[in-house]
């Protein structure tokens, strides 16, 4: 089922690249494998996936510890800063920051294991109460003080647009971060590169796309329906 679900997710992948004009190549695609079971990881990984996003630290712990090194982990969910010790020097990339005391505990840690952190900055486009993260206005400061962190590296950001019946409903929220992202390049802010938007999901991920996504998360599309029964 997970070898048939991905070529399903590539060939829409490719689909908006085409619609978009843009090339394969730009898009990394992110296997949330949260909640799943490291069986259908080892299936996504036979089938050429290297890329999967976690939200628990410490399930990504123990994933990471039992499964091949070439894996890429990328932290997607809200994470506290009494967890960073678990996701840093494990992490490819942290998606989630979204406080200066998340920043400082990560470049804290980063900096007892000699590293420097990737982190994308998570935006609340459409401001939902439900949601982490910053708002657009609050965004560029927000970057620039953190930038000043040596064990960080700011490469772009993130956002969880709305759950929506009808994928083109968050199109603005997306068409917005990019430009969010644009604005705050411009600045040519130290440390800071906006070169990664990790924007859409299962439901909207060719959207994202269209509008400039280079990291989408898909996890239903690929593993199908959550189970938390670990």
């Amino acid at each position: 089922m997970v070898k048939e679900n991905l070529l399903e997710v590539e060939a829409r992948i490719c689909e908006a690249c085409k619609k978009s004009g843009r090339e394969r190549s730009q898009i990394k695609l992110i296997a949330v494998s949260k909640t799943k079971p490291v069986s259908m990881i080892e299936e996504a990984y036979a089938a050429g996936i290297r890329d999967f996003g976690e939200n628990k630290p410490q399930e990504m712990k123990e994933k990471h510890d039992v499964l091949p090194e070439d894996i890429n982990w990328h932290m997607i969910g809200h994470l506290q800063r009494n967890k960073v010790k678990y996701v840093v020097g494990r992490a490819a990339m942290i998606h989630s920051v979204e406080s200066f005391r998340l920043a400082e505990a990560i470049d804290q840690e980063a900096e007892k294991k000699g590293i420097v952190m990737p982190i994308l900055v998570e935006v609340n486009v459409a401001e939902e109460e439900s949601k982490f993260g910053i708002t657009v206005s609050q965004c560029p400061d927000f970057v620039e003080t953190i930038a000043k962190l040596q064990h960080i590296s700011i490469q772009g950001l993130m956002t969880i647009a709305p759950f929506v019946e009808n994928a083109e409903d968050n199109r603005k929220y997306f068409a917005k971060l990019r430009k969010l992202s644009v604005d705050i390049q411009a600045k040519n802010i130290d440390n800071v590169n906006m070169c990664n938007l990790s924007m859409g999901m299962t439901g909207d991920y060719q959207v994202a796309i269209e509008e400039g996504a280079t990291m989408v998360r898909v996890g239903t599309g690929i593993f199908g329906n959550r189970h938390y029964n670990l």
